[in-house]
């Protein structure tokens, strides 16, 4: 079985559109939450990280007429289309695209300036495709807040299998209407920038974002290149909405997947959690990795820097991860103060270089889901 690779990749956030200056803006402890106050849901605003349309119609105009696409499909697309840019090998007739989101195009319900189909997420995911002229239909990948890693581990397994030579993986959510209300009924909005795995946590803070990513065999010509390894998910079958107190479904989903790469969670150099500052999932996660005797490892959450962006969010944070590998740099976990959950983690306190080679990436979510992904730095 031929050997899959995190490839060129693009990150379009409020930090920055290109993933060089969305690495910039982390490296300088640069937040996308800031403060807004034109919500009919929170009388006092909230924090969340925004992408201001203007601005995304000024960088798509480049490519085609901005009010022919939605704001999800727009920040698709030009996350997209910088990948293709970096890959000019790519074959559309084999290359698969998947994309992973949780609300799709749920901002334009009700607004009546598109066919009302835009608002399946199938129909959002043909419109992307048609726009590059992919040859093979394209597969919507929606499950919760691990969508974006399950994503990556669908693209992998469909090569693997022979369906595509190889993939690109998009992602995209918004911080919406139907999303903020959602979130604000489970009062777990957080009054200021979130705080992951922090003693003086309030709840999560939002973000909106695109990504994509090549995933596909490396070219002899790429001196270092991150592969992927494996991934396992797991299901804790708890709660519609609330994670496993005894983090069961991360554990396991941690476990088998070590298990069957013969590793051990000794020679696990970073780890880069879900983290979304909440009191059950951070509390989750913290049993969970020291269950599979992660409680050494470095740990960061980007969370502080994006807010939770949902479908995109483990994408992102995937992409960070193969970054981290290559530049060798462990990145600060944003916004942490004091540790706040009952099993001690290694919460990265500042911006450090060390020699990393194997990194564990983990997401949970809503429904019980959970996921954890291992990728290998190699060198030639």
């Amino acid at each position: 079985m031929s050997r899959n690779y995190l490839l060129n990749d693009a990150i379009i956030s409020p930090l920055g559109f290109g993933t060089d200056e969305n690495l910039r803006a982390i490296r300088n402890s640069e937040s996308a939450l800031k403060f807004h106050d034109n919500s009919k849901f929170f009388e006092d605003g909230y924090y969340a990280g925004l992408i201001e349309t203007e601005f995304i119609d000024e960088k798509f105009n480049a490519l085609g007429d901005p009010s022919l696409y939605t704001k999800l499909e727009k920040l698709l697309i030009l996350a997209i289309s910088q990948v293709m840019e970096q890959s000019s090998i790519v074959d559309l007739s084999t290359t698969g695209l998947i994309i992973s989101t949780t609300k799709g195009n749920i901002d334009e319900l009700g607004k009546n300036k598109f066919p009302s189909d835009r608002i399946y997420l199938w129909k959002m995911a043909n419109v992307v495709a048609e726009f590059f002229d992919f040859q093979q239909k394209p597969i919507v990948v929606s499950n919760a807040c691990i969508s974006g890693a399950l994503a990556i581990k669908t693209a992998n397994d469909l090569i693997s299998t022979g369906r595509f030579e190889n993939a690109i993986v998009a992602g995209g959510d918004l911080v919406s209407e139907f999303v903020l209300s959602g979130f604000n009924s489970f009062q777990a909005i957080s009054p200021v920038p979130c705080r992951p795995f922090s003693k003086d946590r309030q709840g999560v803070s939002l973000g909106e974002a695109g990504a994509a990513i090549l995933i596909g065999p490396a070219n002899s010509y790429t001196k270092e290149k991150v592969e992927y390894i494996d991934s396992f998910t797991s299901n804790d079958a708890n709660h519609i909405s609330g994670p496993s107190r005894t983090g069961e479904g991360l554990y396991q989903s941690i476990f088998r997947l070590l298990k069957n790469n013969k590793i051990n969670s000794s020679e696990i150099d970073y780890l880069s959690a879900h983290g979304t500052a909440t009191v059950y999932n951070d509390e989750m996660e913290s049993i969970a990795f020291h269950r599979a005797g992660l409680e050494s490892v470095p740990v960061n959450s980007f969370k502080g820097y994006y807010g939770h962006t949902l479908g995109t969010s483990a994408l992102i944070e995937s992409i960070l991860t193969k970054h981290s590998l290559l530049n060798k740099e462990l990145i600060a976990s944003h916004n942490f103060t004091e540790s706040g959950v009952s099993k001690d983690l290694n919460v990265i306190r500042k911006n450090d270089n060390k020699n990393l080679k194997l990194a564990l990436k983990t997401a949970s979510g809503f429904g019980g889901c959970n996921l954890a992904m291992l990728l290998k730095k190699e060198s030639l």
